[in-house]
């Protein structure tokens, strides 16, 4: 995982939800610059609110150790079913 795929992910889940980046940011209470650097894949951008922005948006946020290799190995699979 890494800033580009979080910002794919975000961005693909915004016009899901017929948002444009101004109506989201409103809505998620940030700034489109934030939100715009996000969507690109920025490296510095702050963890807190690239966070907030993902509950907002509809996403569930989960870590997961690298030793769990059967709970890892199952929920990539299982990602890909959507």
């Amino acid at each position: 995982m890494n800033t580009k795929i979080i910002g794919k992910l975000v961005k693909k889940a915004r016009k899901k939800q017929n948002f444009t980046q101004a109506e989201a940011a409103g809505y998620l209470n940030i700034g489109t610059r934030f939100l715009s650097d996000l969507e690109n894949g920025k490296p510095t951008i702050r963890l807190e609110k690239t966070l907030q922005v993902l509950e907002g948006i509809g996403f569930n946020i989960l870590i997961i150790p690298k030793s769990n290799h059967k709970l890892t190995r199952y929920i990539a699979d299982h990602l890909n079913e959507e």
